[in-house]
């Protein structure tokens, strides 16, 4: 071989990647002798081509040499690329029954010891139709009841094909019957995919007529030609069993670890027969569709339905395997079902599901908002869960339990979270969700995914005032922006919604001379007078910010105060001085004049006394404090008349106390007969001292001697009498009571009435005081001010006494006045 030629070997090989897969596809019948010929590899992959006729040696084919489970002593490659069989193929033995049966093998095209490439070669084994439908026994007996009802039904055994191909292994079934036997075949399918057969009565049977009859069965393939397989039933008329075993479940689904061990059972099967006796007697079986493979790794207990390994498994990460288990009871012929047991064996433990949520708002912090005004039923978060197990291990349930949330299923392993029920920030602003995922594996693995839902506030709490009427005390004449009072109102809401502002409210809150702020403070826009007005009625408005706003109102009251801020003024007599002339007769009235006086204040600060200051020296003239009617004080004689100036004043109760004087220039004239009568008076009174002498040594004796009774009785009396001292505020003598109960003098807000009926003037009073009641609440007009907020503190009130004035009747001759008639 020259040397160009090798070079030109090695650069038609070198275009080609060592070690690239390439893939062949052959088919090769079952049961051919070894040696069959499969196909030309070299001319399929047209290596040779490219290589020139008198080197063909360069390139050589052999098979790879894999583990003993391979499938590389099937097969045969020549060192040309001619591919044979070793052995002869059974498709039975090969391959998995109704799959596509085929083998796999690998091919190395080498140079000089050098690997060229490796080629994948698939060689699918037909299956031949070998093998006829069989039935496990050739003959069986069924039992009907005479008594059995049309459509009652008796199991039988199906048949089984070994062939592995789809229309090799497909069976139907055919009942061979007389026309005259109330019979039919019903068939169905298993969960396996095997058939389930049942002979089904069409008619009434007599057992006196018949008591038994025989019938055929006959199963055939797909194949061509097809193959039959023939199974007699013989039918006997009695009492028969009729209640197959029912299996609790009719897929298991386990998963153990590779050291499982072997005296501890890998599954407990369980299933019911509802028949008495022999008939309700389960028995445990494997299936015919169980493997070689899978029996040779498990049995199960014929009586307990326990299921056992019998021996270690693979080192191998994860393996499945599939058990066909039959219940039969112990009827002749016996009824049976069918349940799956699926067996994962795993050399590491089950894994717990991963759950991921995901949220249609803003997410931070585990923790979800949501607005309080959210519908019922809205899509709040998105759960995705994800467990790679296989079987049982790899099903998973989700569960939340939460009176406000609930979790909806979307598809496999994907759910939603909904509201359920409405929520309230006020009652509750923040919620704890667990949402709980399990696995169905032996035993089951749990995760918890935890979070929390806080609402976000919507404004829908009306503002609510902490009074249903607010009720204020002032003073009158207080500067400008002089606080009245504090209104104020609570919400519950948060943020925009729960801050509030104030404002008058009516179409004549302009004209109030208030304002208020926005924190609720009531202040003055100008000073207030009494006088005026002493009362205002208004309304608040409160409104919080959120959107849209909420409003709501309440009623206030400010009752102005009085302040002696008007002294009081004589309305008579009305100008100062003011003459008059006073003609005195014994026999007459000791009235000379009334003075009369106004104050605009209120009772508490107009409460009014009278008083002569100057000119009285003689004490010949005396007023009454109450009512300021002017009369002599005394006896009048001829030395008292005269010119007189008297100076009288009027004052109020209020502090500081103000005052207004009025002068009177009185001309006095005494009458004759006034000096007569006091001659006489002086006699008559010689006599009487006399008499009166005597009397007064009598008592005087009798005084003397109960001087010391009453002394020690004052003892006494005194002791006694200390012992309350403290809870005396005043002393006031009966004397004192009686005057002024006499004198009691009423004051409103309209001018001095004069009137003879005392009881009248105290009536009028009271109603007066009371006419403003129906402004407070009734249960509120007395304790109500002590809460409300007080501007300044006011002054101890002073006893409230109704004012007798005399009326003004005929006119005496014998007083007379410059301006003005005294009346008596």
């Amino acid at each position: 071989m020259s040397i160009n030629m090798l070079v030109l070997v090695y650069i038609v090989f070198a275009l080609f990647p060592q070690c690239l897969s390439g893939k062949l596809t052959y088919y090769v019948e079952e049961e051919k002798s070894p040696g069959t010929y499969v196909g030309d590899i070299a001319a399929d992959t047209q290596l040779l081509d490219s290589i020139p006729v008198e080197n063909p040696d360069l390139i050589r084919f052999s098979q790879l040499q894999q583990s003993a489970t391979s499938d590389s002593d099937l097969f045969n490659v020549s060192r040309t690329g001619k591919l044979y069989t070793a052995k002869v193929l059974d498709a039975e033995t090969l391959c998995i029954y109704n799959v596509e049966c085929f083998k796999t093998i690998k091919i190395a095209v080498h140079q000089a010891g050098t690997f060229m490439r490796i080629l994948k070669i698939k060689v699918f084994i037909k299956d031949v139709n070998d093998h006829e439908p069989k039935f496990p026994d050739k003959q069986i007996e069924l039992f009907f009841d005479e008594n059995d009802k049309e459509g009652t039904s008796q199991s039988i055994p199906d048949a089984v094909d070994k062939d592995v191909g789809i229309l090799n292994s497909q069976i139907t079934y055919q009942l061979r019957k007389n026309s005259d036997e109330p019979f039919t075949l019903s068939t169905s399918k298993r969960v396996d995919g095997r058939a389930k057969l049942e002979i089904t009565l069409e008619a009434k049977l007599d057992r006196e007529l018949r008591d038994n009859y025989m019938v055929q069965i006959v199963s055939k393939d797909g194949g061509f030609p097809s193959k039959e397989g023939l199974l007699n039933v013989k039918i006997s008329v009695n009492d028969e069993n009729d209640n197959p075993p029912v299996f609790s479940q009719s897929i298991y689904n386990v998963s153990i670890k590779h050291t499982h061990q072997m005296n501890t059972p890998v599954a407990v099967l369980s299933s019911k027969d509802l028949d008495s006796g022999r008939y309700g007697r389960v028995s445990y079986h494997f299936s015919s569709k169980t493997t070689d493979l899978a029996q040779s790794y498990f049995q199960v207990e014929e009586n307990t339905g326990e299921i056992f390994a019998i021996k270690q498994f693979p080192s191998i990460q994860k393996l499945s395997y599939k058990l066909f288990v039959d219940a039969q009871d112990g009827g002749t012929p016996p009824l049976r079902s069918t349940a799956i047991v699926l067996i994962t064996v795993t050399n590491q433990q089950n894994n717990p599901p991963n759950i991921d949520v995901n949220f249609v708002s803003a997410f931070s912090e585990n923790t979800v908002t949501i607005s309080e005004g959210i519908k019922v039923g809205s899509f709040i978060a998105y759960v995705m869960v994800t467990d790679n197990d296989i079987g049982r291990n790899g099903e998973v349930t989700c569960s939340l339990d939460h009176d406000r949330f609930q979790l909806r299923t979307m598809e496999t392993k994907e759910y939603k979270v909904l509201l359920k029920n409405s929520v309230d920030r006020e009652a509750k602003n923040l919620f704890n969700v667990r949402i709980i995922c399990q696995d169905r594996g032996h035993p089951p693995l749990q995760t918890e995914k935890k979070f929390f839902i806080k609402v976000v506030d919507v404004n829908d709490v009306q503002p609510q005032f902490t009074k249903k009427t607010f009720k204020f005390l002032t003073y009158e004449n207080e500067e400008v922006n002089f606080p009245v009072g504090l209104v104020n109102a609570t919400d519950p809401d948060m943020g925009a919604g729960g801050q509030l502002t104030y404002s008058l409210y009516g179409k004549n809150a302009t004209l109030l001379p208030f304002k208020i702020t926005d924190n609720g403070f009531i202040l003055t826009k100008r000073a207030l007078d009494y006088e005026r007005q002493d009362i205002y009625v208004f309304q608040v408005l409160v409104k919080d910010n959120g959107i849209p706003p909420l409003n709501n109102t309440v009623n206030v009251v400010v009752e102005v105060m009085d302040e002696n801020d008007n002294a009081p003024y004589f309305t008579f007599p009305s100008i100062s001085p003011f003459n008059l002339d006073v003609y005195y007769e014994p026999h007459n009235n000791k009235k000379i004049i009334t003075l009369k006086a106004i104050d605009n204040d209120s009772p508490r600060n107009s409460f009014l006394r009278y008083k002569i200051i100057r000119g009285n020296n003689k004490q010949l003239f005396t007023i009454n404090p109450y009512t300021g009617v002017l009369t002599f004080s005394r006896t009048v004689y001829q030395s008292d008349a005269g010119l007189y100036y008297l100076q009288c004043i009027v004052k109020d109760s209020g502090i500081p106390v103000l005052s207004a004087a009025s002068n009177l220039s009185i001309t006095l004239t005494v009458s004759n007969k006034t000096s007569e009568k006091m001659a006489v008076a002086h006699s008559d009174s010689d006599k009487r001292i006399h008499l009166s002498l005597v009397v007064i040594i009598t008592l005087a004796a009798v005084t003397v001697s109960m001087a010391v009774v009453i002394s020690i009785s004052i003892c006494i009396v005194r002791c006694n009498n200390s012992k309350n001292a403290s809870h005396r505020a005043e002393i006031v003598t009966p004397s004192r009571i009686k005057n002024e109960e006499k004198y009691l003098i009423s004051r409103t807000n309209n001018p001095v009435i004069n009137t003879g009926n005392q009881k009248e003037m105290i009536n009028k009073t009271t109603h007066s005081l009371k006419s403003q009641s129906h402004l407070y609440p009734e249960n509120e007009l007395e304790n109500e001010w002590r809460t409300s907020t007080m501007v300044k503190k006011l002054p101890i009130a002073t006893q409230i006494y109704s004012q007798q004035v005399a009326m003004t009747s005929d006119v005496n001759p014998w007083i007379n006045y410059n301006y003005y008639q005294c009346s008596t």
